[in-house]
């Protein structure tokens, strides 16, 4: 089984991939959550980006995380291997530790400046829809892709669970940055547990305070547990204004803007890992 996910990796990523921005594009098309989305050249933009990140995950790590695993896993080392245990626990075991290590390392980035000028580039997009799902510079990248792989060694997580959890956080990732209007009553429950569009989309607000808010990648309860939530932006859904202050202008919305954008000035909309909601 792990060979053949080792063997595979790369295009179960690249359907998986597919398959859902093409469903969600459709979606927006068809239930809009905002009717003013600028798309065509934030698509070009923002895929291009993302082009680029896959590329240097490919040059640094040509085996993929799913081959890394099989090798800690193999090797006798981390945590599960320590305490071995039945496989579907472990793999639902791995996913809440990875969500929750990830949720830690998206305040980190909010947090700590040097980080904050490569995370800026996702939060400069003056649009919200699935594309900005992918908005991610490769200096955002590559750090994370360690941090995730130190992680797997720790634990060792098992293939097929990193496997799952990489697919959920790519699906999560699309699906809350789509421009979809869900039921108030499912967005509703959903958000008790889960991500949803409505409550990401408060983490993008042009306001500091409700950008350093609603980290939460798959499970929102980390919010609610470690005070970081918010329930509805000030300014409604409707009329909120996405993005940073400083780059709005299209030369800084540019593919070699974004590219050169943790590198230019000081953002003043300052991070702050010590906002607090109820």
């Amino acid at each position: 089984m792990s060979a053949w996910l080792i063997a595979h990796e790369a295009w179960l990523k690249l359907a998986v991939l597919i398959l859902l921005l093409a469903s969600l594009s459709l979606l927006q098309l068809a239930l809009p959550r905002r009717s003013n989305e600028r798309t065509a050249h934030r698509w070009f933009t923002n895929m291009g980006l993302i082009a680029i990140s896959t590329g240097l995950i490919r040059l640094f790590l040509p085996a993929g995380a799913v081959a890394f695993a099989a090798w800690v896993q193999a090797s006798g080392f981390g945590m599960f291997n320590l305490t071995p245990g039945p496989a579907w626990l472990e793999v639902v075991a791995a996913v809440v530790l990875l969500d929750l290590a990830i949720y830690w390392q998206h305040r980190a980035f909010h947090a700590i400046p040097i980080l904050w000028r490569a995370h800026r580039v996702h939060h400069s997009d003056i649009g919200f829809d699935v594309s900005l799902g992918l908005r991610f510079h490769p200096l955002e990248i590559l750090p994370s892709l360690g941090f995730k792989l130190a992680l797997v060694a720790a634990l060792s997580v098992a293939p097929l669970a990193i496997l799952i959890y990489e697919a959920m956080l790519l699906g999560f990732s699309l699906m809350t940055h789509a421009n979809v209007a869900l039921p108030t009553a499912v967005d509703a429950a959903l958000r008790r547990v889960f991500v949803t569009p409505d409550w990401h989309r408060i983490h993008h607000s042009v306001h500091a305070d409700e950008t350093n808010s609603n980290y939460g990648n798959i499970l929102s309860v980390w919010d609610r547990l470690f005070r970081s939530g918010r329930e509805q932006p000030r300014d409604g859904h409707a009329r909120m204004r996405i993005g940073l202050h400083e780059f709005r202008n299209s030369q800084s919305q540019s593919l070699t803007g974004l590219l050169r954008q943790p590198f230019g000035k000081a953002c003043s909309h300052s991070p702050s890992a010590d906002t607090h909601h109820a």
